[in-house]
C-alpha cells in the first residue's frame, strides 16, 4: 500500500504564505534554468528558431506581398513574428509540465515541504526568463534584415514589456494544459493546434481581403492585436487602422484585457489543477 502524499503545513499569516510561495517559486525558477545547462540542446534550438524565422518569412513572403500603405515587408513582419513566437511559447510550457507530471517529478515535488502554488509559479517564471533570450535573438535578427524601431525609447520599452506580459499570461495557459493532459506525447501532438491561431491574424498578411466573418475573427485573435499594438509602438509599416473594430483601434488595450483576462482564469486553474493532482 502506498503512503498517501501530505500537504505540507503552510504558514498561518497570508504575508508568511506569499514569502513562502515567493521562495519555494523562485527556487523553481533556479531549477528550471539550471536544468538548461544540463540539456543544451533545447536552448539552442530555442535561440536559433526565431532567426530562422525572421530570415524565412521575411525573404520568402517579402518577395510577393504588399505592404498596406507601402513600405518595407521586414519592417510589417517583425512585430508579427514577436507575436507569433510570443504565442507559441504556451507549448513549450504545456511540454515541460506535462514532461514533470508523466515522470513523477510533481508527485516528488508535493512530497516536500513546500508551497502548493511554487510549483505553477516556478515553471511560468521560468519561461518569462528564458523567452528573454529568445526575444533578443529575434530582435537582432530583425536589425540585421533592416528592421527597427522608429518612435524613441520609451514606446520601444512599452512594446516590449506588452510582449512580456503577454509571454507570462500564456505560460499559464501552458501550465494548465500540461497538467490537465499529463502526458508528453499528448502534449507533443497539440503543437500543431496553435498554428491556426498564428496564421489567422494580422501577422503575416493584411486582414482587408479576407471575408467579412474571417476578418472578424482575425481581428478579435490576440495575436493580431498585440501584433497591432507592437506595430504602432514601434512605428512599424501597417499600423493604420484598414477597417473599423474595437481591437484595430485599441490594440494595446485589447492586448493587455486579453493577458488580464488569461491570468484571472488560469492562474488559479492551474494552482488547483496542481493541488488536485495529489489526491
Amino acid at each position: 500500500m502506498t503512503t498517501p502524499l501530505l500537504a505540507p503545513p503552510a504558514p498561518a499569516s497570508p504575508w508568511g504564505r506569499l514569502r513562502w510561495t515567493l521562495a519555494d517559486g523562485l527556487t523553481l525558477i533556479g531549477r528550471e534554468l539550471s536544468r538548461l545547462r544540463h540539456e543544451p540542446g533545447e536552448l539552442v534550438v530555442g535561440l536559433i528558431f526565431p532567426g530562422i524565422m525572421v530570415l524565412l518569412f521575411g525573404y520568402v513572403f517579402g518577395s510577393s506581398i504588399g505592404v498596406p500603405g507601402g513600405g518595407n515587408y521586414r519592417e510589417y513582419l517583425m512585430p508579427g513574428l514577436f507575436a507569433m513566437i510570443t504565442f507559441s511559447s504556451v507549448m513549450a510550457v504545456t511540454m515541460r509540465v506535462a514532461t514533470d507530471a508523466s515522470r513523477g517529478v510533481m508527485d516528488r515535488f508535493r512530497s516536500m515541504p513546500m508551497a502548493r502554488s511554487a510549483v505553477p509559479f516556478g515553471h511560468t517564471g521560468a519561461d518569462v526568463l528564458t523567452g528573454a533570450g529568445n526575444l533578443a535573438m529575434m530582435a537582432i535578427m530583425g536589425l540585421l534584415v533592416g528592421w527597427q524601431p522608429h518612435r524613441g525609447l520609451w514606446p520601444t520599452v512599452q512594446a516590449f514589456l506588452l510582449i512580456f506580459l503577454f509571454r507570462y499570461a500564456m505560460s499559464w495557459l501552458g501550465c494548465y494544459v500540461g497538467l490537465a493532459v499529463r502526458n508528453e506525447q499528448t502534449a507533443d501532438q497539440m503543437l500543431p493546434l496553435i498554428f491556426p491561431v498564428t496564421m489567422l491574424s494580422n501577422a503575416f498578411v493584411p486582414t482587408g481581403g479576407m471575408p467579412a466573418w474571417l476578418r472578424v475573427l482575425s481581428d478579435w485573435n490576440p495575436v493580431s492585436a498585440l501584433t497591432t499594438a507592437l506595430r504602432r509602438l514601434f512605428g512599424n509599416p501597417g499600423a493604420a487602422v484598414t477597417h473599423p473594430s474595437w481591437p484595430n483601434e485599441h490594440p494595446v488595450a485589447t492586448t493587455v484585457l486579453w493577458s488580464v483576462a488569461l491570468l484571472v482564469v488560469f492562474v488559479p486553474l492551474s494552482i488547483r489543477a496542481y493541488r488536485r493532482k495529489g489526491r
